[in-house]
């Protein structure tokens, strides 16, 4: 039982890690773009970089969404539902 819990939380903690990762290459990659807007600004007439921030936005907080230790599928989600469908199958196999 302890291994599992450590190989479970070795999973929120890559996990985690992946989704700094994610969050680092967001905030680098859009003050790219930013930049190059704004310093292409007179040509283009618009600032363009929101359409990425925006559409990788939504990635970054669904990311951190299924990361977060709260809500719905908070640490004992899965623990929950796998023994409900233990109990489901033990129920329709009598």
């Amino acid at each position: 039982m302890e291994d599992k819990s450590y190989e479970r939380a070795k999973k929120r903690m890559e996990n985690l890690k992946s989704f700094y990762i994610h969050l680092a290459v967001f905030i680098l990659f859009n003050s790219m773009l930013f930049l190059i807007n704004f310093l292409s600004y007179e040509e283009s007439g618009h600032w363009w970089f929101l359409y990425p921030l925006l559409g990788w936005g939504i990635g970054l907080a669904s990311h951190g969404i299924s990361v977060a230790s709260f809500g719905i599928f908070g640490p004992d989600w899965e623990e929950k539902k796998i023994q409900e469908y233990i109990e489901k199958e033990k129920r329709t196999k009598v």
